[in-house]
């Protein structure tokens, strides 16, 4: 007698659909996303994708999310300066890869999918402020930061001025004494700086 094969259910089988929706994602672009694909490549079925996802915009945007949870889990060197370059680095070197390219083939989906527009928007989560705010609980802890500079625009001051360097340079990656500058001229001082009533 035969073992039965064991179904994949919960985490498992969803982790196997947002990683098929991601390799078609990388191959087709988000124009050549469609349920039937990914369900073939997961090996599923169509209907146990739409429980999940109610449309190919959801499904898109859920995958690329799975993919950059990785290169959000901040870097502990036991310093803020470490901490704080180390996540700048992962985030620019990660802007030439496989998951940067998926998002931007989303971005330049939304003109074309106002549903897609809306996933983006719904499903964006705290844009990496969870991480920042990590990096300066830690650093309070160690007494190298003060309480009060434990706020989601301060966190993120860092990788907001990343962010204009691509806008302003057009640049998928910036040079590593740029990221430097950010974070020795900026970023430490702003949060060293940060006082009750200051």
């Amino acid at each position: 007698m035969t073992e039965a094969k064991t179904r994949r259910r919960g985490a498992e089988l969803e982790r196997a659909i947002l990683l098929a929706a991601a390799d078609e994602l990388a191959e087709a672009g988000y124009p050549g996303l469609t349920m039937e694909r990914v369900a073939q490549r997961a090996g599923t079925n169509k209907n146990t994708i739409y429980r999940r996802w109610p449309n190919r915009a959801a499904l898109g945007v859920a995958a690329y999310r799975h993919l950059a949870e990785d290169t959000r889990r901040p870097p502990d060197t036991g310093t803020l300066r470490g901490d704080a370059l180390g996540l700048l680095r992962a985030i620019n070197c990660d802007s030439s890869s496989p998951t940067a390219r998926i998002l931007r083939g989303l971005l330049a989906g939304v003109s074309d999918d106002p549903e897609l527009l809306a996933q983006l928007h719904e499903q964006a989560g705290d844009g990496g402020t969870t991480a920042w705010l990590t990096l300066l609980e830690r650093a309070v802890a160690r007494g190298e930061a003060p309480p009060e500079a434990r706020h989601p625009r301060v966190a993120t001051a860092a990788l907001t001025l990343l962010r204009n360097e691509y806008l302003t340079h057009g640049l998928t990656t910036v040079d590593d004494d740029v990221l430097v500058e950010i974070v020795d001229e900026v970023y430490l001082p702003l949060i060293r700086g940060r006082r009750t009533g200051a």
